[in-house]
């Protein structure tokens, strides 16, 4: 940014360039010309000479007065010795009143360049208004430089223009340095304030003081608030509705819109709600108007203190029962139902030191529930009389009295179960004590003082059957050897549970858990932790043998472990030095096979048992195959193993093969399909010996023919689901002759799958033509009628298979 000075002190330059006159200045002979200096951050420096003139009088509106003479621009000259560069100078901004009338083109100001005296110079001016958007807005007359207006501007659309004039000569050439022109629109008030809501909304509570702040309000004019009062908004209230108890509660800051209470007497319960109609005016109040509503809903404030109805409660709750409730409260409130001022919180304030009832609120219906929350004894005390005090979730605005409630709780008695003491019994034994032993004793005691009972004992969860119970002294005692090592025993020790009955009504029973605590006796011998090892032959391996015991030390380790039954001559034991961990070696090669190490282990004790380790050798080298000696001692396997494998796969495929021939043997032979030549069905003869024609033959048709509805009678099965299948479509005799071979063809596809037609191999018969034929018999052909009585051309219509009948009958006489 470039630094300016003057050396008039009358006069002073802004950052931006603009030239201000400090205080009152008088201009003797009408102008004054100084000189303005700048410097760039290069520090180059450059000069301007500015002359100020008197404008004339100005109107109400800043307008200038059309008979005053217009000011002129002139191009900064340089001064000898000093560089200017470009556009260093902003010339002070011409100001437009918007909204103007006219008439136009209207001159602004006169531009004009020291060089006119030189020469003929040019003007013209671009920029925002000149030749870009809105363009026209500004012009220059070329020769006079002249600067023009050609519409009436709206500041609120565009408030300040920024132009270039320049100067050339007759030759195009630029004389001087292109100058600033910024063109300022002065506003006037030609718009409305707007409220920037048609209805505030706002809150304030009951009974809220003088001066409490309720809501704010905002209204925005588009009018210049910053170097006139055309944008400046003042508030105002019109009216207030209702009028109660005061006309003005409220009051409207009228420069910033705030609204608060100025009177006191709020009453939700009296007023809920008061609208406000208010306004906003530009020119500080004295302008153009405009209003809008303000809705302010008075919120509740607890002035009301809640009350019970009634105040006085008795209720009986049995003894031994928590959590159980005990009685209802009641209570009234003025206050806005669903508030924090109307729901209610009770409290216990007297009668309940030992802390045996609580006390909440119904989120519902408000009402206080009493609970008991512990177990109340009716032989340690048979009444309670409680006082139960009732607030709000917000403390009271104003001083109120508390309401309180008295409630009278009755104890009932009922028959309690007896108590075992301790309710959890430890106790100590050894693991081997004899059956009938005495464990402990674990006895109860009866609540009940004011009856007399007596009490029988049970064992109610004793899994092992270990133990018994006397039914009335509680003496334990064993029943079944113990066993620390049992799985049902959990860090040496064994829980069972006795039960005490009594013999009220109804009975009450009390449990009891027995911990028995099983101390350790040396019962159990050593013993490995496998029981099968592989070895190689070749540099085998130590195998190490971890020597497992169920007792506790110092019945456990260190082990002590010997060889027996010969095993120490391929074999050699020894113990690592914690005397945990057995280790053996195998002294000596042997042939691939599986052998049986004995071993005789002892415990710290001396308690020792005898154990059969089977050792497995293979021919391998080092550790071995951890799943099994290789491939190649399956070569090691004896002759009759082999014949027995062998043996076993020739007796299964002959197993086999017998069931192949079981199965071919049952299959039913099949029927040929073509008729023999004797056969004789339908109406159709063979005629090829002499004979007496039909009345010769002796047959019933009735048993060959058997019609599409003859079907034979299926008996279904009920032991199993029956296969729902579509039934068969047959298909009637067509009356085309040239069909007769579909029609064969597409019935015998249904009798395919017709599940009640008889196999597909018997003869099915589709047609018959009846007895009694209206035809001549076919042996009439041998008859005294001769063959060219009868026409039998007609064959050749009934399709492909009778051609050959036509071919043998028709075709006329042979010559």
């Amino acid at each position: 940014l470039a630094q300016y000075s003057t050396e008039d002190a009358n006069f002073r330059v802004l950052a931006d360039g603009t030239v201000l006159v400090r205080h009152h200045t008088r201009l003797h002979g009408g102008e004054r010309t100084f000189v303005v200096r700048a410097w760039d951050a290069t520090g180059t420096e450059s000069s301007a000479m500015v002359t100020v003139r008197n404008k004339g009088r100005h109107s109400p509106q800043g307008e200038t007065d059309p008979a005053s003479p217009v000011e002129a621009r002139w191009f900064p000259g340089a001064r000898p010795g000093l560089k200017r560069q470009k556009r260093d100078w902003v010339i002070p901004p011409i100001k437009v009143p918007e909204n103007e009338r006219g008439p136009f083109p209207k001159n602004l100001v006169q531009i004009k360049s020291n060089r006119d005296r030189e020469g003929k110079i040019f003007y013209s001016i671009t920029g925002q208004g000149a030749d870009m958007p809105p363009e026209g807005v500004f012009t220059i007359e070329k020769e006079t430089g002249w600067m023009k207006v050609t519409q009436p501007l709206d500041r609120e659309a565009i408030d300040k223009y920024h132009l270039l004039s320049h100067a050339v000569s007759e030759n195009g050439k630029p004389v001087e340095e292109p100058m600033d022109i910024i063109v300022t629109v002065t506003d006037q008030n030609d718009n409305r304030p707007q409220f920037t809501q048609e209805v505030f909304r706002g809150s304030v509570l009951e009974g809220a003081t003088p001066g409490t702040s309720v809501m704010q309000v905002t209204a925005t004019d588009a009018d210049d608030a910053i170097e006139s009062y055309n944008g400046v908004v003042a508030y105002s209230i019109l009216s207030q509705v209702p009028g109660e108890p005061e006309k003005q509660m409220f009051a409207i800051n009228r420069e910033s819109g705030a609204i608060s209470v100025i009177a006191s007497g709020l009453d939700r319960e009296r007023v809920r709600e008061y609208t406000l109609v208010l306004q906003a005016a530009d020119l500080d109040g004295k302008g153009l108007t405009t209003t809008a509503s303000a809705v302010i809903e008075i919120g509740d404030a607890n002035d009301n203190a809640p009350q019970f109805s009634p105040s006085l409660y008795t209720a009986e709750v049995a003894e031994n029962e928590a959590d159980l409730e005990v009685v209802r409260l009641s209570v009234t409130d003025m206050d806005e139902a669903g508030s924090a001022a109307w729901r209610a919180v009770y409290k216990i304030v007297r009668g309940d030191e030992g802390g045996f009832f609580r006390v909440s609120t119904d989120s519902e219906s408000n009402e206080g529930i009493v609970e008991t929350a512990k177990a109340l004894d009716f032989e340690t005390k048979k009444q309670f009389v409680l006082q139960v005090a009732v607030t709000n979730e917000v403390p009271f605005v104003v001083k109120l009295p508390t309401s309180t409630a008295t409630v009278t709780v009755n104890v009932r008695d009922v028959n309690e179960a007896p108590i075992f003491d301790p309710p959890v019994k430890v106790a100590e034994v050894l693991e081997d004590v004899p059956l009938g032993h005495q464990v402990t004793v674990y006895t109860a005691r009866d609540p009940d003082r004011m009856q007399s009972q007596k009490i029988k004992y049970f064992v109610e969860n004793d899994r092992a059957g270990w133990l018994a119970i006397h039914p009335e002294s509680g003496i334990v005692t064993t029943r079944a050897a113990l066993d620390r090592e049992s799985y049902l025993v959990k860090n040496n020790t064994y829980e069972a549970v006795v039960l005490a009955v009594d013999d009220g009504s109804p009975p009450a029973t009390g449990t009891g858990t027995l911990l028995l605590t099983l101390l350790d006796v040396n019962d159990n011998a050593p013993e490995l932790d496998r029981q099968e090892i592989m070895v190689c032959n070749n540099e085998p391996e130590t195998q190490l043998l971890r020597i497992l015991d169920k007792d506790l030390p110092p019945n456990t380790s260190p082990f002590r472990a010997r060889l027996t039954n010969s095993s120490e001559e391929n074999w050699a034991v020894e113990m690592d030095a914690k005397g945990e961990v057995a280790m053996l070696r195998l002294l000596q090669p042997l042939k691939a096979d599986s052998y049986s190490v004995y071993l005789q282990l002892f415990d710290n004790q001396g308690k020792g048992q005898a154990t059969v380790l089977k050792a497995t050798v293979c021919e391998c080298t080092g550790i071995g195959p951890a799943e099994g000696c290789p491939v190649g001692y399956a070569a090691a396997l004896g002759a009759p193993a082999i014949l027995a494998i062998l043996g076993a796969i020739l007796a299964l495929l002959i197993i086999l093969l017998l069931l192949l021939l079981f199965v071919r043997r049952r299959k039913v032979v099949k029927e040929p399909l073509l008729l023999p030549e004797e056969d004789t069905r339908d109406n159709i003869f063979y005629y090829g010996e002499e004979g007496g024609g039909e009345e010769d033959q002796d047959y019933d048709l009735s048993q060959l023919h058997r019609g599409l509805d003859a079907r034979p009678e299926v008996i279904l099965r009920n032991d199993i689901v029956p296969t729902l299948l579509p039934a068969p479509q047959y298909h009637p005799r067509p009356t085309n002759p040239d069909e007769i071979g579909n029609f064969i063809h597409e019935n015998l596809k249904a009798a395919d799958t017709d599940p009640t037609a008889p196999p597909y191999d018997t003869l099915l018969v589709f047609d018959f033509e009846g007895s009694g034929s209206e035809a001549g018999s076919l042996s009439s052909i041998a008859s005294a009628s001769s063959d060219q009585d009868q026409d039998y051309d007609y064959l050749n219509e009934w399709g492909s298979r009778f051609r050959k009948l036509a071919d043998m009958y028709g075709g006329g006489v042979d010559d």
